[in-house]
């Protein structure tokens, strides 16, 4: 494996700005699907959304660490996505002195819809790049998910569709 100096010597600086560039046009297309499914609500919203429906009924303290946040910052999150109807809190049958959070019908819905029109955005983007061109995108993609490994997203699931063809 090359060191971290060899790498930056063979472009590695090139593909992180193309990297980052592409990263920023992703972030770009969340927010505008966003603002036109639902414009009320944030893009850290939508992640704790995202993240309650990828890890399903999930206590307080497995959303914190998923999200990457303490359990006060997840327990606000979760509080306004609440109050919005679009998550549920529920004590732990099991243990009272836990709570269960899991992705209510409309939120459920609400992320179904933001992440159908950010797909929609996309394969506009990606049906202009010429076709020789857009097997090196997969490729190349790939192989940065796969070097990312766990560090893609700290949510279980999430990114799969891109995933599907390693290994």
């Amino acid at each position: 494996m090359a060191g971290a100096g060899e790498a930056r010597g063979s472009g590695c600086a090139d593909a992180v700005s193309v990297v980052m560039a592409a990263a920023r046009l992703v972030i770009g297309m969340s927010v505008r699907a966003l603002a036109e499914v639902d414009d009320s609500l944030s893009l850290p919203q939508l992640r704790t959304l995202v993240a309650l429906r990828e890890c399903g009924p999930v206590k307080l303290a497995g959303l914190a660490e998923v999200l990457g946040v303490n359990a006060s910052t997840a327990l606000r999150a979760v509080a306004r996505l609440e109050e919005a109807g679009l998550a549920d809190r529920r004590t732990n049958p099991e243990s009272r002195r836990e709570v269960v959070l899991t992705l209510t019908e409309q939120g459920s819905s609400l992320v179904d819809r933001v992440l159908d029109q950010r797909r929609l955005a996309m394969e506009k983007v990606v049906a202009d790049v010429p076709a020789a061109a857009r097997a090196g995108l997969v490729e190349g993609l790939r192989a940065l998910l796969a070097a990312a490994g766990g560090q893609s997203t700290a949510i279980p699931g999430a990114a799969e569709e891109f995933r599907g063809g390693l290994g």
